[in-house]
């Protein structure tokens, strides 16, 4: 898998926006999940959701496939937006 999140992120650093449908095909429902578990609330959780995907496509160099899988990375962005939106809402 860690090979594959390598090829995968070199793509994306190349501008590969099929990389990114891949990369959302593959983990879209877990960045929710935590997203949603998180604000318990469904917009919200879209919102966040939403931002991981526009930082990976927008910073893709902020993903090192060295420090771990990209499922893992994107769980913690997902925390994170999902953490913001529920202390400014």
């Amino acid at each position: 898998m860690m090979d594959d999140d390598a090829e995968l992120a070199a793509r994306l650093v190349a501008g590969d926006l099929d990389a990114l449908r891949a990369a959302y095909d593959a983990h879209s429902a877990a960045v929710y999940g935590v997203a949603v578990r998180v604000t318990r609330d469904q917009a919200l959780a879209e919102e966040a959701s939403q931002e991981v995907f526009v930082t990976l496509w927008e910073q893709p160099l902020s993903y090192d496939p060295r420090l771990g899988p990209l499922r893992d990375w994107l769980a913690g962005r997902a925390l994170h937006e999902a953490a913001l939106r529920v202390r400014v809402g």
